[in-house]
């Protein structure tokens, strides 16, 4: 009788769970919608603009070491409330952001063990994270735990198409330094893959036929958690996966260990019927907070670099000093001196190299190679970044002689260890005033405001290709027609191009050759988002290139106030408009074989303002003029194929 008793209030308790009414969540202007469910004890969630669905129920849940949280839960409640934020941000796509959302905290239980899931929707944005808490036991607290897999899935529309990077597998590529987020894009895929075997690299955009976009990312990854990916199954069913086993040379486990009460990062999910909401999203930043106060007044601006026209050789005293004279004529911040100085130029001559630079008003940016024993890259210098007792007596070594920022090199991986040793490098940075760039890195997920000194990463197929082969100087206008709705989108990216070489070599006259035009390359100093760029601008660009491009890049800003979607397609074309103070450029770049012809709206600028016009005729022969702006506020563009367009004042 007892058992019959029991079996009746389990299953009770099953149609109850089951029963619960779902919630629903809006954005503050109603448009956007998420539900949040709770199917036979397992949670669920599903995302809609009006009546259109861009991703469908998709579950939710993590399993931790002593308690599976996908299955088996009761929701409690869900608790609304309004948020509204602004803050100032000098590294990202706009510098004055106000962050309104809706926010839920949906809390769950089971057992002893609960859970709250907390979801954040903008009229542009969803976003949701995981909140655990002590599990009471008879012992006492569970106060520590292991989070082993996340059920967090992004089910899309049938006829959805895709626009993903794929991850690689651990332990390859050169020194056997991936992954590094360093793999071509497909694009207008179906869904249904899962990359090379080991999924796709953040952030992910998704095609939801002639309905709109999405774009899924993670924000908030620090020292606490693990770097995810999304994975496929084979259907409409993305989700969460954690590192691979394999990474870091197989040193440091997959999951995460988190200390309770713990956080998550944030999923996010961007959504539009149009891609201005994906080029223009701020939600990386939004939902994290700073995580100590900036030791001094970091600033920002263009620099030169030698390596990617002149290769390890160029990395000489006498070379950059020339590179460092160049800066100052260019009127640059800095110039990045790039792998085996500390062997070719030496600490002695770099300190006065360092001194030299400063008495022109130029600072210095020194490479570093992150290793450790996570990978075979043999470029110095080696272990001084890994350690903490290494690291800090470089910095202080670095700070007494004016060095402005490091550039760490050759991570691989996105394992809790890892992630630990990016927050604890910039961490000690800060303390000797020092900015950090990273390449050869994991994409990063709202560093720009978590951390001070963080200014940007690679996590890209970035300009090094250019100069390693054809390939990729053919394929350039196609991949710049990609990260600005891509993975610029969700955060600075080190780039390292917009060249005026015809070659990829420092007598510009042998090697790899740039078949995209000069006013494509102004084009790309605006289209790639970064507060400082390294540009691959050389010294003779000085007497060999067109006077009016060579003006344009000794002026172009790196910090923005403001972005605006105009028009384009992934892989196709772009144009963009970015503000720095209260001036406007307008940019643009064709990939497709044929011309480009639009008619744009500007109504930043004022009717009748002489427009400054950088144009390419049929032959990619670039040009300059000055077009008044019509009464219609609009001008006729054509873009060729590997040309470019920038419009300001």
């Amino acid at each position: 009788m007892n058992i019959k008793r029991m079996t009746l209030a389990i299953m009770a308790m099953s149609c109850l769970a089951s029963m619960q009414a779902a919630e629903k969540i809006t954005s503050p202007d109603g448009k956007l919608t998420v539900i949040v469910d709770n199917e036979n004890g397992s949670p669920t969630y599903q995302v809609s603009v009006g009546d259109v669905v861009f991703v469908e129920k998709s579950p939710l849940g993590l399993k931790l070491n002593f308690e599976d949280l996908t299955k088996g839960l009761t929701l409690k409640e869900c608790k609304v409330n309004s948020v509204k934020e602004t803050y100032d941000l000098k590294t990202i796509k706009q510098s004055h952001v106000t962050y309104e959302a809706n926010v839920a905290v949906c809390q769950f239980e089971k057992g002893s063990t609960k859970m709250d899931i907390i979801f954040s929707v903008s009229n542009r944005d969803v976003a949701y994270r995981y909140k655990l808490y002590p599990r009471r036991a008879r012992g006492g607290e569970t106060l520590a735990a292991i989070v082993e897999s996340e059920a967090s899935s992004f089910v899309l529309p049938e006829g959805t198409t895709t626009f993903l990077c794929p991850q690689s597998t651990p332990m390859g590529g050169f020194a056997r330094t991936s992954p590094s987020y360093e793999t071509s894009y497909t694009l207008d895929d179906a869904m249904g893959k899962n990359g090379w075997g080991q999924g796709y690299s953040f952030p992910c955009l998704f095609k939801n036929g002639d309905k709109g976009w999405v774009l899924i990312s993670e924000t908030g990854t620090d020292g606490n958690y693990v770097a995810c990916r999304l994975l496929n199954d084979g259907g409409a069913r993305y989700k969460i996966g954690f590192p691979q086993q394999g990474e870091m040379n197989g040193w440091g486990t997959t999951n995460a260990a988190v200390s309770l009460p713990a956080e998550t990062p944030w999923r996010t999910i961007t959504v539009g019927t149009t891609l201005k909401n994906i080029v223009e999203t701020t939600v990386p930043f939004d939902l994290v907070k700073p995580k100590y106060a900036p030791s001094r007044n970091y600033t920002y601006g263009a620099g030169s670099w030698s390596w990617i026209i002149g290769m390890d050789s160029s990395c000489n005293f006498d070379e950059q000093k020339r590179y460092i004279d160049f800066s100052a004529a260019m009127g640059y911040r800095s110039v990045l001196i790039d792998a085996l100085w500390d062997k070719q130029i030496g600490y002695e001559k770099m300190a006065e190299l360092s001194r030299y630079a400063q008495s022109k008003g130029v600072g210095i940016f020194l490479w570093y190679n992150s290793n450790g024993s996570w990978n075979d890259a043999p470029q110095s210098p080696l272990n001084k970044m890994n350690r903490s007792a290494a690291r800090r007596q470089e910095m202080k070594w670095m700070q007494e002689n004016g060095i402005l920022g490091i550039k760490v090199d050759f991570f691989g991986g996105d394992k809790q260890a890892m992630m630990q040793l990016y927050e604890d490098i910039l961490t000690d940075a800060n303390d000797f005033g020092i900015q950090c760039i990273f390449h050869g890195c994991t994409l990063p997920r709202g560093w720009e405001r978590m951390y001070p000194n963080y200014v940007a990463s690679e996590a890209v197929l970035a300009s090094e290709n250019l100069h390693f082969g054809q390939g990729s100087c053919d394929a350039e206008a196609q991949n710049g027609c990609i990260h600005p709705f891509i993975r610029n989108t969700v955060g600075s990216m080190d780039f390292g191009g917009s060249t005026l070489n015809k070659y990829y070599n420092a007598d510009n006259q042998h090697g790899t050759h740039r078949v995209t035009s000069d006013v494509y390359a102004l084009a790309a100093a605006v289209l790639f988002q970064s507060s400082v760029q390294h540009f691959a601008m050389a010294p003779n660009n000085l007497t060999d290139a067109p006077a009016w491009a060579v003006d344009f890049m000794r002026k172009v800003p790196t910090t923005w106030d403001e972005v605006k979607f105009i028009d384009g397609y992934p892989g196709k074309y772009v144009i963009l408009a970015r503000r720095s103070g209260d001036k406007w450029f307008v940019v643009g770049a064709n990939a497709e074989a044929q011309p480009l012809k639009k008619t744009i709206s500007l109504p930043m600028f004022e009717k009748g303002a002489a427009l400054k016009v950088y144009s390419d005729d049929a032959q990619l022969n670039g040009s300059v003029k000055t077009i008044k702006q019509n009464k219609k506020q609009q001008l006729a563009v054509t873009i060729p194929c590997n040309g470019g367009i920038v419009v300001t004042l």
